[in-house]
């Protein structure tokens, strides 16, 4: 089984808009989120359904998704990498995920966190 096949999807959705309310806020890197929340809030649910074995609802909208590509524009440094990390942290840790996909998809979420790093 997936773990996109043993979550509630709606939990997943609920910690994605908790982790965009989280940085939104967060003065060292909400200035890398141009335009409306929501709209990547909405992209990055299609992402992570697919991340975690659900349907390509990504790639299916977008194309692949190239995710280092598609941050080039951006600077990101450690400092970026490591806000976007904590409030992801937090997002993860106070949503209703089991534990186990918890631990599984902040592992996961490193290692693209530190492939996105271009500065």
């Amino acid at each position: 089984m997936t773990p996109y096949e043993v979550i509630d999807p709606q939990d997943l959705y609920d910690m994605i808009d908790h982790f965009y309310y989280l940085v939104e806020k967060d003065n060292r890197i909400n200035h890398l989120f141009p335009g409306d929340f929501a709209e990547t809030s909405r992209k990055q649910k299609q992402f992570l359904t697919q991340f975690l074995g659900g349907p390509a609802l990504y790639t299916e909208e977008h194309g692949h998704p190239m995710l280092r590509q598609r941050h080039l524009p951006f600077r990101i440094t450690d400092k970026e990498r490591d806000a976007w990390l904590e409030n992801m942290h937090e997002a993860i840790t106070s949503s209703q995920l089991n534990k186990d996909i918890q631990e599984y998809l902040y592992e996961r979420l490193k290692l693209t966190a530190n492939h996105m790093v271009n500065a």
